[in-house]
């Protein structure tokens, strides 16, 4: 299993049609893609992005193709619209012994 562990920052006066965007066509897509929404975190207070989000999928190869969608690459797209400092990275989830 592999994790797509992702942050950014909504733009001012974005918030009402960022959260749309999040649950009606965001959060349904990337599912679609084959990755599966865990875990997302909205920072109050103190320093680091202000949304932190984490997709799981099955297995590297499930996420490469999914990031190398054009679906994906249009999800960014739209998302960069509300957001600013858009950050990404991949973990893969070792099994305990």
């Amino acid at each position: 299993m592999v994790k797509l562990i992702t942050s950014w920052n909504i733009k001012t006066d974005e918030e009402p049609a960022y959260f749309e965007f999040m649950v009606q066509e965001f959060a349904p897509r990337i599912v679609k893609l084959g990755m599966h929404p865990t875990e997302a975190w909205y920072t109050v207070f103190g320093e680091g992005p202000q949304i932190i989000t984490v997709a799981e999928a099955a297995d590297r190869e499930t996420l490469d193709k999914a990031l190398q969608s054009d679906d994906w690459k249009e999800l960014l797209e739209k998302l960069n619209a509300f957001v600013t400092d858009y950050k990404q990275k991949i973990t893969v989830v070792k099994k305990k012994d």
